[in-house]
Order: C-alpha cells, then sequence, then structure tokens
C-alpha cells in the first residue's frame, strides 16, 4: 500500500502542502446509493479548522470542500470521490526565516533525508493540514456508519497533568467542540486553557492525550488474526 493511501475496502488517497494550492483527497469503495449530507460534511470540518481559539493557530482557513467526482444530485454512484480543500490563507513567506532550520520534533530533518529536499512551508506535507483531507473522508464514513446505529466520539482527556478523571458517561460529549481544548469536563477545561497560555508565553509546548469512543460497533467485527 502506498504511503499517502488508508484503508482496503474504503480507501483513501490524499495529496497536498500546507501551503501549495489546495489539499485534497480520492475515496474509493463507498458504495452507491448513500445520501452525501454536504452540511454534515461541514459541521465535522469546522470542528477541525484552525482559527476559532486564542490558543490555537493564527490561520485562518474556512476549509469549504469541493467534491469533483462520485456524486451526483447529492448521492454517490459507486466510483471513486474526487474532492479538494483550497488553501486561501496561505502565507509561505511567513516560514522564510525556517528554509534552513530544522525544527525539533518536526518531520523537517527526515524528510530532507528521505528525499533530499523539503518544502519547509508550514511543515509541506508533513503540515496537520493534511488531517482536514482525513475530516472530510471521514465524514463520508461516519455517515455510512450512521445507518448501522455506530457513532465515533473524540475528546482532549489530559493536557499536561491537567487529567480528566470523570467517566466518559459523566459528561455530556455534545458540549466537546463547544471547548476551547475541546474537552467535555467544563471544570477541567480551564485549567487545561490556563496552562497552554502559560505555555504558550513561556515559548514552550505540552503534549496530552485523546480519548476515542466507538458506541455501537457490532460484536464479531473483522477476521481473525490480521484482517
Amino acid at each position: 500500500m502506498a504511503g499517502n493511501s488508508f484503508g482496503t475496502l474504503f480507501k483513501l488517497t490524499s495529496f497536498g502542502e500546507s501551503h501549495g494550492k489546495a489539499i485534497g483527497g480520492i475515496l474509493e469503495g463507498c458504495p452507491a446509493g448513500l445520501e452525501i449530507d454536504s452540511s454534515f460534511i461541514q459541521s465535522e470540518l469546522d470542528k477541525r479548522r484552525p482559527g476559532g481559539t486564542a490558543i490555537g493557530t493564527d490561520r485562518n482557513e474556512a476549509d469549504v470542500v469541493e467534491f469533483l467526482s462520485g456524486i451526483h444530485e447529492g448521492i454517490s454512484t459507486g466510483t471513486p470521490i474526487g474532492f479538494i480543500i483550497l488553501n486561501k490563507d496561505s502565507k509561505p513567506s511567513d516560514y522564510h526565516q525556517l528554509k534552513d532550520v530544522f525544527r525539533p520534533s518536526h518531520a523537517d530533518y527526515t524528510y530532507t533525508e528521505k528525499y533530499g529536499i523539503r518544502d519547509h512551508r508550514g511543515g509541506g506535507r508533513a503540515s496537520a493540514r493534511e488531517t482536514a483531507v482525513r475530516v472530510a473522508a471521514g465524514a463520508i464514513a461516519k455517515l455510512l456508519l450512521q445507518k448501522k446505529g455506530i457513532e465515533i466520539h473524540a475528546f482532549v482527556s489530559s493536557v499536561g497533568e491537567c487529567t480528566m478523571k470523570k467517566h466518559y458517561s459523566e459528561v455530556d460529549l455534545m458540549n466537546t467542540y463547544k471547548s476551547p481544548v475541546t474537552c467535555p469536563d467544563a471544570h477541567l477545561e480551564s485549567f487545561m486553557v490556563n496552562l497552554l497560555e502559560k505555555m504558550k508565553k513561556e515559548g514552550e509546548s505540552v503534549g496530552g492525550i485523546i480519548t476515542g469512543l466507538v458506541k455501537g460497533m457490532p460484536v464479531g467485527l473483522g477476521e481473525p488474526v490480521f484482517d
């Protein structure tokens, strides 16, 4: 499997760089007849999009997805679904000072060693910007899973030493994306924000933990041992 593709029966191949003209993907394996709810897909992208909070990046992208193929009159045709997301707030000049500098814990060095060249503009292909493509494809996957009664949730459960002690059933998961740190625990949220603001002022960073949750998963899904 190529390094830019993920999945077998439901396969996403992504392309594009952080400060290129666009990012995008080709999604294969989506069955025909699925109603493609564009507003739902956009709402999923809005959850991921940058520029929404003071503690995140200053980049402000609309992240509007444009479908190029595989959908007719709002219904999937069973053929590959091609889509792009234009980079509107691209500022490659902001990264000029990093042209000859390797950033710690980034892919700059490994890309240079592997390919002999790298795109220093925001990390190029190794930028978190690429995840918008996965979100768009994942939103279509969610539309399929909803028909089977399967729900997928994710939330930040830890930032540094600020760790969520409550069980997920004790919080309202729908509050996750109302939080600037995507944490459903309103009490813990303020501590996380304060810690991140402190780290930002000090020019430091801090790690965290994301918890994933699947509800309604059918018993016996998949094949033993490796499929």
